[in-house]
């Protein structure tokens, strides 16, 4: 149970506060709407539905504050980075920043969807209302303002029957034209969000997604032409609505009650919205800031599996292991930022990225820095390459735990190569002070090319690991989950040889997946008492499965051993 909260607890916790917030709000504005005597003939003409409208805009307030937060990159990495807020487990909520921004999102589209039907139901109401033949009470409600000295209930002004009427308010009046448009906005951001559209046409997801700044312009002034009204407090003292509403045909006559005063409601959005929107500009200022910074180029290395290796400077830059940048190359397109891996270690005088060749922005890039080319590449006709970042991720944490598990799957195994390549030039300086004891290194990889970019430094350290009488200190296991028949016989006949015939290390490539339970066993057995780290670059179903040995493999007892689960998020 101990570990059970440390891996999923303090994310169960916010999620519980958030969602009972929400339901606070709502509750709360319904009944604000729903009792009081100020609505009271306002809901004669709207009903349920006012409140049932009003609720929801409520919630969709606060979950506008919140959904720009978690992706003000800069903002959380000096949170992440600041030893005065984050312990280990906040440190760890931030991760989870993508995740929580993607509830927020649905929240948003759930409580647009109850605010939209029931303001369906209330323009539908208000426009009938407006055309009712006289003698009700709805019709002498909506005729107030059509005289001096009247202040008007019924928002629908024009005597036009729906659904001509409704359209009439949908387009010419600003809540109605707002809505359509921040309704529409959101329909196209949410469905281009889905996984397959990020992946295959990412630049859909990208274009698609800025449609966010004419959401917030709308919904700052979606409730600037106060349609919803109520009775003024003065009015309220004159005039009660439970006795005087008996009698709403003699109203203004003498020795009658007064006739009612109405006030819009001031619009309350950019109360809600006006702080994060600012933090939110502020973030993007520092990142144009940032990009407009130098960015040179050293190096490109063509690798198999069609991938490239950038190798670049920048004056000032400087990183820890694990973290990640937003590459934009203007060559390929002005506008796109694409997120990818350090590679490199803090140690070294540049900073690397490896770009996995899969989509129409990556072959851009990799025709505008010549790869596509036989011939050598002068540096000078290399691309401009602007860089934002770095940035905070769950890898920065290895360091601070004596025994990791590093797992990675095809090009997921990049935040690690930072992380070896650090542990690597610890070594090969001082590693005194190094607080890391164990590594268990796990990579995944469908194809043999794959391996061929990566197998140098894992020889690297492997030697030096040897000849510092610490071979224990690194344990890695590569498995080949794919092969043809041809090379399982070119693999049976080499298996006795003393070197890999694959990566040409002493450990031998294993074929098929690991068996994680056996796997998470013997690392508990091997590492009693012990925290220890679980590192995962790679896809959802592998993050459920090893989430689920770490909990199930770690004891109750708080002295007993125990697997804390992180995974790569950007």
């Amino acid at each position: 149970m101990g570990n059970w909260v440390e891996n999923e607890g303090l994310s169960i916790f916010v999620v519980l506060v958030w969602l009972g917030l929400n339901v606070f709000l709502f509750w709360w504005f319904y009944l604000a709407y729903d009792l009081p005597p100020k609505f009271f003939y306002t809901r004669v003409l709207l009903g349920r539905a006012l409140a049932l409208a009003r609720a929801p805009a409520a919630c969709l307030n606060f979950n506008c504050m919140l959904i720009l937060l978690p992706v003000c990159r800069n903002l959380l990495s000096f949170l992440r980075g600041s030893s005065a807020c984050c312990s280990t487990r906040v440190r760890r909520q931030l991760d989870r920043n993508l995740t929580f921004h993607k509830m927020v999102a649905w929240m948003i589209a759930l409580h647009t969807a109850i605010h939209t039907i029931a303001h369906l139901f209330n323009v539908e109401w208000s426009v009938h209302a407006r055309v009712e033949e006289k003698g009700t009470m709805a019709a002498v409600l909506s005729s107030l303002g059509d005289n001096p000295n009247e202040s008007y209930l019924n928002f629908v002004r024009k005597t036009i029957p729906n659904p001509v009427g409704g359209l009439y308010v949908a387009f010419t009046y600003l809540a109605g034209l707002t809505g359509v448009i921040i309704t529409l906005a959101l329909i196209l951001i949410i469905t281009s969000s889905t996984k397959t559209i990020r992946r295959s046409y990412f630049e859909v997801f990208w274009y698609t997604h800025h449609l966010f700044v004419i959401f917030f312009i709308g919904l700052v002034i979606h409730g600037a032409g106060r349609i919803v009204r109520g009775q003024t407090a003065e009015s309220l003292a004159e005039h009660n609505p439970d006795i005087c509403s008996k009698n709403f045909t003699n109203w203004g006559k003498k020795g009658a009650c007064p006739i009612p005063q109405f006030s819009g409601n001031p619009p309350m959005t950019w109360k809600w919205v006006v702080g994060p929107m600012f933090l939110y500009l502020c973030e993007r200022l520092v990142r144009f800031w940032r990009s407009q910074q130098k960015v040179v180029i050293t190096k490109v290395v063509i690798h198999p599996f069609k991938t490239i290796e950038l190798q670049m400077m920048k004056k000032g830059f400087k990183m820890e292991v694990g973290q990640y940048i937003f590459v934009k190359c203007p060559a390929v397109s002005k506008l796109e930022w694409h997120p990818f891996t350090l590679t490199s270690a803090p140690e070294e005088d540049y900073f690397s990225i490896h770009v996995r060749i899969v989509g129409d922005w990556t072959e851009g890039l990799f025709n505008a820095c010549g790869c596509d080319k036989q011939e050598f590449q002068e540096a000078w006709k290399l691309p401009k390459i602007a860089v934002d970042g770095p940035f905070g991720t769950a890898s920065e944490d290895v360091f601070s735990y004596e025994t990791v598990m590093l797992v990675g799957a095809g090009i997921g195994v990049t935040p690690f190569a930072s992380v070896l390549k650090s542990v690597w030039y610890k070594y090969c300086h001082d590693a005194t002070n190094l607080k890391l004891k164990k590594i268990y290194f796990y990579w995944l990889c469908r194809d043999t090319h794959a391996f061929e970019w990566f197998a140098d430094l894992l020889q690297s350290l492997e030697t030096q690991m040897q000849e510092r009488n610490n071979a224990e200190f690194l344990s890695y296991n590569i498995y080949l989950t794919g092969w043809d028949e041809s090379q399982a016989t070119h693999f049976a006949v080499h298996h006795e040889e003393e070197k890999d015939v694959i990566t040409g290390l002493k450990q031998k490539t294993l074929y098929g997946r690991p068996n994680w339970e056996n796997e998470f066993k013997t690392i508990a057995r091997n590492h009693p008492g012990s925290r220890i780290g679980v590192f995962l670059c790679g896809p959802e179903g592998l993050a459920d499965t090893l989430n689920k040995q770490s909990i199930s493999n770690s004891e109750a007892d708080p002295r007993g051993v125990h697997f804390i689960f992180n995974k790569e998020n950007f």
